[in-house]
């Protein structure tokens, strides 16, 4: 198990809650505070162009709303910056229970879109819980490690924490959701692991896996028995065996790589990017946004933008380190890795060495639910590094 830079029980010294908000503001780390905020540039910059020819006669729509949903975000994780880590520890159990009553009412009272029953209409705003739910998830089952942290070795503690992750991932999952369902694993996987639960029961969670996906993919179908909707199946059959994989299936791993290729070094820019301006890109704003991007400003764009996500995720790997506790620590580590998972599963789609999913584009696809709850876990994240930076800083002094 890792040292961390304050408090090892689950619970904090009143001197550590008395942390004064000055001492924290100094203590927030810049450098991925200015990572992000680099990422909602680019992203902007990107949907600029992207979207330019989408609504005729209004070229600012889609960017004006996505600009709206920047500046919410924002609010976002200015708040979650401000407010202390801990809290979040002492109501794991009302977090994960929002969690998954949210997703729940999806199936209730939720809007239908390309096959898929994920959004809630709220009149103002449609939203996606599951979205939200992978900051909630990650919050509220660090809680229960946290709780838990002296019994983390345990194989009860992991089938637990197993019991708990896997009910509102199967829920995301029959919306159906696998590529969202898939982030709330990886972000499971990555919290096991910081929080010290041996290789022995990780490498048995890997074999389960493995053999749930067998199941699923092979051993179902072969009995009659379909767990994937059709199009996931067939996503999957072009990823696994593109020689076989029908015309229609594969036509839009196609045009994304036709698009990435075409942009070369410097890019085609908005007005000759034809991939994305004649429609021959499906979903070029959303799932399709960073072929569109590589097409429009070139390898030299993607790159850019590559980097700052290496940055982000630099820093946020710093954050597990100088967590002030194992709460806080999970909880980094969690996001971290969903956040990777996202950024690669969404690149790779467009260049046909993942397979495709509905995963958006951190900081970049339209859409407000990813946008702020994205910004959001940047300000826990940011929360948990000005914090354990503090935590220290008041450590030495009374040592």
């Amino acid at each position: 198990m890792l040292e961390y830079a304050g408090s090892q029980r689950a619970g904090l010294s009143r001197e550590q809650h008395g942390i004064a908000l000055w001492h924290v503001l100094r203590s927030v780390d810049w450098l991925l505070l200015a990572g992000v905020g680099g990422l909602v540039a680019v992203g902007l910059w990107g949907i600029a162009g992207v979207t330019k020819f989408d609504v005729p006669g209004d070229p600012r729509y889609y960017l004006d709303k996505q600009i709206i949903y920047a500046g919410a975000g924002g609010f976002v994780l200015l708040v979650a910056l401000l407010l202390d880590p801990d809290l979040y520890r002492r109501y794991w159990k009302v977090i994960f229970g929002t969690l998954v009553g949210l997703i729940a009412v999806v199936f209730l009272a939720g809007h239908a879109s390309h096959g898929s029953t994920r959004w809630i209409n709220v009149g103002f705003f449609t939203f996606q819980p599951s979205e939200f739910g992978k900051l909630l998830c990650v919050l509220g089952l660090a809680g229960f490690l946290a709780e838990r942290q002296r019994l983390v070795g345990s194989v009860g503690t992991t089938a637990k924490a197993l019991g708990l992750g896997l009910i509102p991932t199967l829920l995301v999952f029959v919306q159906p959701d696998l590529g969202t369902a898939l982030v709330y694993l990886a972000a499971l996987a990555a919290m096991l692991f910081v929080a010290g639960s041996p290789w022995r029961h990780l490498t048995a969670l890997g074999a389960a896996a493995a053999a749930i996906a067998v199941v699923v993919l092979w051993l179902g179908p072969a009995l009659g028995v379909n767990f994937l909707k059709p199009y996931q199946k067939e996503r999957l059959i072009c990823f696994t065996h593109p020689a076989t994989c029908p015309v229609d299936a594969r036509y839009n791993v196609e045009q994304s790589i036709a698009a990435v290729g075409s942009g070369e070094v410097r890019g085609r820019g908005p007005n000759g990017a034809t991939q994305t301006r004649l429609d021959f890109l499906p979903e070029h704003h959303t799932d399709f946004v960073f072929a569109s991007f590589a097409e429009q400003r070139g390898f030299l764009g993607a790159s850019f933008l590559l980097a700052l996500y290496l940055l982000v995720l630099w820093r946020g790997l710093r954050v597990v380190a100088v967590a002030r506790d194992l709460y806080s620590a999970v909880v980094a580590g969690g996001i971290v890795v969903a956040l990777l998972f996202q950024i690669f599963v969404n690149v790779g789609m467009t260049m046909g060495v993942a397979p495709i999913t509905g995963i958006p584009l951190p900081f970049v696809s339209v859409g407000g639910s990813s946008m702020i709850a994205n910004l959001g876990a940047m300000g826990v994240l940011l929360a948990i590094h000005a914090r354990g930076r503090a935590s220290r800083s008041v450590s030495r002094r009374r040592g």
